[in-house]
């Protein structure tokens, strides 16, 4: 598995991370994990020698932190990097800073975690870092030897990107960059920028949330043309990967196929040729044209109080943007339960203050709700 190292260091963090955000579920719809499904993606990975695993204390409703702890035990701790984050816009206290950091240990059963992250940083959660001095903490906890390196997750623009930098000497940073977001959300501001501060680069969602992997088949049908044998997957993370200054390109693996596959990939990893980069853009471009809802499925709005399943509506949505079968899309509409659909949104806002990708969530709802309406009527 390549490395390009870290800073010059002995670290090698394999280029391929694998993201504990999309673990194989017990049943749908729930956040218990498949311990044995995952055991074996995990001991899959670790043997073609994936070495970054990535968690969070929410993923999973806290219960990625715990599985992954258990899942890497078996293999000495210098073997692999672990890297944590710590959310800010679920402390309402100071003392929640110690109490979350702490037991983040516990669940992971580690006494140290190699990378460290601000959660989520974007203008409103750097407020909150701010007020509750959490970065403060977490250098002090640096000091201890309790966390080996400092970084961020960011979901905002280029501007607000550069009030962060300043507030400390960071030592990586993670940002969602894959070839639709690059542009649509200037993702290539955010990562030159990072590039001009030499802050190694941790991609999230390369395939955004798994929408590359299937695209439209008119998409689809230009890449095939070009590489028949490659994934749609493999052409997303090879774009993230193509940028020199990543370090690691974190994939939320939840079945073997998509961790074969990546590890096909990595192993014999090749950057985008300049063919292969104008071959991807006009791909990209028909894509982009039926794309409805840049939803990745992160799950960050939820829960919604009034019951809405926002993921899985969205999700719903944008497979019917792409394949224009109405009557499929009703079915499933009638399938799901009365009360997570858009109908029960009553537009309190809670969602969209939480979501990376900054949907206007109850404008969507709504716009959903007259689409099935007018599908009903007709």
């Amino acid at each position: 598995m390549i490395s390009r190292g870290y800073r010059g260091t002995d670290a090698k963090p394999s280029l391929l991370g694998f993201g504990c955000m999309r673990l194989p579920l017990v049943q749908q719809g729930k956040p218990d994990i498949d311990y044995a499904l995952a055991q074996k993606l995990i001991d899959y990975a670790y043997a073609h020698g994936v070495n970054y695993y990535d968690t969070a204390y929410m993923y999973h409703d806290g219960l990625s932190e715990q599985f992954i702890g258990q899942a890497l035990r078996k293999y000495p701790r210098e073997s692999y990097f672990l890297a944590d984050k710590m959310p800010a816009w679920q402390i309402t206290r100071e003392e929640q800073v110690d109490e979350i950091f702490q037991n983040q240990f516990k669940r992971c059963g580690v006494d140290y975690f190699d990378f460290y992250l601000c959660h989520g940083l974007d203008r409103n959660i750097l407020e909150k870092f701010k007020k509750f001095h959490i970065i403060d903490y977490l250098k002090q906890k640096k000091a201890e030897g309790k966390i080996r390196r400092l970084g961020f997750s960011f979901h905002d623009t280029p501007e607000v990107l550069k009030t962060i930098l300043p507030l400390y000497d960071w030592d990586f940073a993670q940002m969602q960059l894959n070839y639709v977001d690059w542009q649509a959300q200037n993702a290539k501001g955010q990562y030159d920028l990072l590039a001009e501060h030499g802050i190694p680069v941790v991609v999230m969602e390369p395939v955004r949330g798994g929408a590359l992997a299937t695209l439209c088949p008119e998409a689809a049908d230009v890449l095939k043309q070009e590489e028949p044998q490659a994934s749609l997957a493999s052409w997303a993370v090879r774009f993230a990967a193509s940028q020199p200054g990543v370090m690691t390109v974190l994939s939320g693996m939840s079945s073997a196929e998509q961790v074969k596959d990546n590890v096909k990939t990595f192993e014999n990893f090749k950057p985008l040729t300049a063919q292969e980069q104008k071959t991807l853009e006009q791909a990209s471009n028909i894509y982009k044209k039926s794309l409805s809802i840049p939803c990745t499925g992160c799950r960050y709005c939820m829960e919604c109080p009034s019951g809405v399943d926002i993921p899985a509506i969205f999700k719903l949505y944008n497979e019917y943007a792409v394949s224009k079968r109405g009557t499929e899309f009703i079915a499933h509409w009638n399938a799901m339960d009365e009360k997570k659909r858009s109908f029960s949104c009553i537009s309190c806002g809670r969602c969209a203050s939480r979501c990376p990708q900054h949907i206007a969530i109850p404008e969507k709802m709504k716009e959903i709700s007259e689409k099935v309406t007018k599908f009903l009527e007709d």
